[in-house]
């Protein structure tokens, strides 16, 4: 028997392993704050407070558990962005809005998520190939939006991406930016985008849905 075997037996009576999620979300804060190589068994079970063998219920090895980092990202940044690009919307203005409400938030859709990912990119050719596809695919859900207000498949594709980059550049430049700044840009934006200033009424939501109040500034 090795010196593993009592702390597995214990492990396996007591059930206190953590589960897949708490590693996993161990895994993201550690990636986004400190970088990939931050992101290794030991320094996450003593961040945990958990063994290093309670590692191994949830995840094959360190590459496994990059693999679910990635799966991760792509659920939460490229998911949420392309159910905001199809939700239902009464104007091509108030889509915009609610598509620029994912970059708002920060969750489910997370900028230094999408920003950690995009720098793991430039040393991993498998990692650039999921990003180039992430955006392909955010891409074509933007596109969608816009020609299902009746924008030819042209200039959809052009204004798709006039948001999309704008986005994309505020996080690859962190840009440092209160919400009132952003908030006064914003009828400017959404006019950029899709040819036409959004009503008065949908920003009074869009400033409800973020908490912002422009009285107060």
């Amino acid at each position: 028997m090795t010196t593993a075997d009592p702390i597995d037996t214990t492990e396996k009576a007591s059930g206190w392993r953590g589960s897949r999620e708490l590693w996993l979300d161990a895994a993201r804060d550690a990636f986004v704050t400190s970088g990939l190589d931050a992101v290794k068994i030991q320094p996450l079970a003593k961040r945990l407070n958990l063994s290093r063998t309670s590692f191994y219920w949830f995840f094959k090895d360190r590459g496994a558990l990059l693999d679910a980092l990635l799966d991760m990202w792509d659920d939460s940044n490229t998911g949420s962005l392309v159910a905001a690009a199809g939700a239902y919307a009464e104007t091509i203005t108030e889509a915009a809005l609610t598509l620029i409400s994912v970059f708002l938030d920060d969750r489910p859709f997370e900028s230094r998520f999408d920003l950690a990912v995009r720098g793991w990119a430039h040393s991993s050719d498998a990692v650039a190939a999921r990003v180039n596809a992430a955006d392909a695919a955010r891409l074509a859900a933007i596109r969608r939006m816009f020609e299902r207000f009746g924008y030819d498949p042209g200039e959809a594709d052009v204004r798709a991406r006039t948001v999309y980059l704008v986005q994309i550049g505020y996080i690859s430049m962190q840009m440092q930016e209160s919400l009132a700044e952003r908030m006064s840009r914003m009828p400017a934006y959404v006019k950029t985008f899709t040819g036409y200033a959004p009503s008065d009424e949908e920003l009074r939501r869009f400033h409800a849905r973020h908490g912002f109040n422009p009285a107060a500034g």
